[in-house]
């Protein structure tokens, strides 16, 4: 799997590496095999030089809706509509990328003192 993380960050050549946090209140076996995926990608960026940045899900369901609450329609919709897309993204797997690439971005700008 290292091997395919580090080839595709080659081939795109990203300035930074978002990932969600990983947490489980139940279940922790599927949790553990999203951790480990997760550090196999965060080592990878790690050793391209990337800086690696971490949100949780609440951080990023209330920067796309407000709500840190938020069901996964209501942030399929806003990613949508801040995207100006016509249509929600698919599959879901998409949309959690968008909203975690929006809130990065917004949640960088405000501690920079860019929106501030």
């Amino acid at each position: 799997m290292f091997d395919a993380v580090d080839e595709y960050l080659a081939m795109t050549q990203p300035d930074v590496m978002v990932v969600e946090r990983v947490f489980s209140q139940q279940n922790v076996r599927s949790a553990m095999g999203t951790a480990q995926a997760a550090a196999v990608c965060m080592l990878a960026a790690t050793r391209r030089g990337l800086d690696v940045h971490q949100h949780t899900p609440t951080e990023v369901k209330a920067a796309v809706t407000g709500s840190g609450r938020a069901d996964k329609q209501q942030v399929a919709f806003m990613v949508a509509r801040i995207l100006g897309l016509g249509d929600v993204p698919r599959p879901a797997d998409a949309t959690d990328a968008l909203a975690l690439g929006i809130c990065h971005v917004w949640r960088s700008r405000t501690s920079a003192g860019v929106w501030k």
